[in-house]
Formats: structure tokens, C-alpha cells, sequence
């Protein structure tokens, strides 16, 4: 009996090609070459399924363009390089990654959270360049965590991991608002008040995005949002790019409308806007929100399990669409 044809479009662990080795015929990419989109249509001829990391894009044009294709399994929590709608109405399961990486990623945010407003990469940098050279007062002086008010955009898994952070560790009062509110006992056990965006904006003194990227939350935090903000406040970006306008973004730091930010997610990255390297209030991370071995070990086979499950038992374990 043949095996299914897959493809691995990134670099990946050698032990999850292993794995998939004793289900499908794999061809993979452990060169970790960045295909164009052509070049990834090519290479998805003949096959039934492939293992995606987020920097593939899944659309229309290249649905028509591979008819066997069945699954699309992505090593990722997020999936809008998928147009699910595409998607479905052309019978292509996709699946993500939740749930192995959720405190990692809550880890991670915080740590983002910390480094921004205690100033910690305007503070290496003044050492390396050799600019300490005295005590003063006000030196490179940030603002608190503990006791602070904590918001948080976007309440999920991470979101209330964070929360959990912030309330449990750091004593802080912590609001939130999402799309629907939370039942009493999550909100209890986050220690978390819903309240409007407006309300957000206008009293969180630490605000975390960690919301879905789709159409209706594109530029949810633009020139507006921010305006809304404190002076004081700190903004910390680990959902995904388009989610703030990184221009507005920007030149808020430079006017000190808002006193700094942390980004981990940028708009069309790995690009970065070049107006956020020339500000010294932001804290600058590529995307490793998820960065370690054990985290994305289980994301990887997490993905692998989605395909195996599918083929071997016609159901994947976590999809995203209906196909």
C-alpha cells in the first residue's frame, strides 16, 4: 500500500521526520530554504498533506493550483497564513498548535513586560556604549510592576496566563477585555474585572495584546488607541503583526504619547518598519514568543500528530475548519 505524499516546508526536528517517515512518503526542506509562492506550489504537486510553520501562505490561488491537497498542518498556535475559507469551500483541513505553548508563551510575555518597563535594552545598550559613568537620580528610571494595573487584550489561554502572572506573582490589578467575557470561575482564578476597551486603554498601565489576528482586528491598536492610553504605559505586542499599526505605533514613542512598548510580532515581518528602529523606547524581540527546545518540540510533533490522525484515522486532533 503506498504511503501518503507529504510535505515538510521548514526545517524541523529530525525526530518528527522520522515519525512521519514511518507514516508517509516525506519529502522535506532541511535546508530551511524560503520558497516562493510558486516555488511551494511546485513542490506541493502530488502531494495529500503539509506540515507549515506560519510563513507559508495557503490560499486560493495555490488550493487551485494543488487538488490533492488534503491538510494543511500548521506548527503554530495562530494560523492566518491560512484562508480558511478557501480552505474549507475547497475541502483542505487545516489544524494548529494550541495548548503546548501556552505558558511558555505566557512566560515569555511577561518577561517582554518587564524588560519594557523597567527599561532593561535602553539600559544595555547606555552600558555598552560606554555612557555609564555616574549615578544619577532619575538614570534610566522605569516604571513598576508590582501593585500596577495590569490590562490585557484578548483573553485566551495565554491571556490568562499572563493574568495568573501578574495577579499571583506581581500583586497587580488586572482588567481585561475580549470578545466575550470569561465565566466567574476563570475570572476568579485569573483574578480578572472585564471591562470595555475604552476602559482598558484608558487605566491599564501595562496593556498585553495577545488576541487572534483576523479582518476585524487589524489596527485594533492605531494612532486612536493609543491616544487613549497613558502617558505612563507600556503596550506589549506577542499576538501577531497587523494587530497594531506599527507606523502609529512609532510615532507615539517618539512623542512620548505612550512611555514604551515591547514588540515580539510585527507587521509584514520579518520586515520591521524602520521608524521603530530609530525610537530607543521599544523593546525588540524576532518572534520568539514560543523559543524553546521543549515548547517547540511539542509544537512540531503536535503538528506531525494532526497528520498522522488524519490520515490514519480521518480525523485530526486539533483542526480549525471544517473540510
Amino acid at each position: 500500500m503506498n504511503k501518503p505524499k507529504i510535505l515538510v516546508a521548514r526545517a524541523v526536528f529530525p525526530e518528527v521526520l522520522a515519525k512521519l517517515a514511518q507514516h508517509f512518503d516525506v519529502e522535506s526542506n532541511q535546508t530551511d530554504e524560503l520558497w516562493t509562492p510558486v516555488q511551494l506550489i511546485a513542490k506541493l504537486q502530488g502531494k495529500q498533506g503539509v506540515f507549515t510553520t506560519g510563513s507559508e501562505r495557503i490560499d486560493a490561488a495555490l488550493l487551485a493550483a494543488c487538488p490533492s491537497l488534503k491538510i494543511c498542518a500548521n506548527m503554530a498556535v495562530g494560523y492566518n497564513n491560512f484562508d480558511l475559507d478557501a480552505m474549507t469551500a475547497a475541502g483542505v483541513l487545516g489544524t494548529n498548535t494550541p495548548d503546548v505553548l501556552t505558558e511558555t508563551t505566557a512566560d515569555f510575555g511577561f518577561a517582554l513586560l518587564m524588560a519594557t518597563a523597567r527599561r532593561m535594552a535602553e539600559a544595555e545598550h547606555f552600558l555598552r556604549a560606554g555612557q555609564w559613568t555616574r549615578w544619577s537620580y532619575d538614570m534610566l528610571a522605569g516604571s513598576d510592576i508590582h501593585g500596577s494595573t495590569l490590562g490585557i487584550l484578548g483573553m485566551g489561554r495565554i491571556g490568562q496566563g499572563i493574568a495568573r502572572r501578574g495577579a499571583l506573582g506581581f500583586g497587580m490589578k488586572v482588567i481585561y477585555h475580549n470578545r466575550s467575557r470569561l465565566d466567574a470561575a476563570t475570572e476568579a482564578e485569573c483574578k480578572a474585572s472585564f471591562v470595555s476597551k475604552e476602559e482598558l486603554l484608558k487605566t491599564a498601565d501595562h496593556l498585553v495584546l495577545v488576541l487572534p489576528y483576523s479582518a476585524s482586528s487589524h489596527h485594533a491598536i492605531g494612532a486612536p488607541e493609543l491616544a487613549q492610553m497613558k502617558p505612563t504605559a507600556t503596550l506589549i505586542n506577542i499576538a501577531r503583526g497587523g494587530i497594531v499599526d506599527d507606523a502609529a505605533l512609532a510615532a507615539a514613542l517618539r512623542n512620548k504619547t505612550i512611555a514604551a512598548a515591547g514588540l515580539d510580532v510585527f507587521e509584514g515581518e520579518p520586515s520591521v518598519h524602520p521608524d521603530l528602529l530609530t525610537v530607543p523606547n521599544v523593546v525588540l524581540t524576532p518572534h520568539i514568543a514560543s523559543a524553546t527546545m521543549p515548547t517547540r518540540l511539542a509544537m512540531a510533533n503536535l503538528a506531525a500528530d494532526n497528520l498522522i490522525e488524519f490520515f490514519m484515522k480521518n480525523k485530526a486532533l486539533t483542526p480549525v475548519n471544517h473540510a
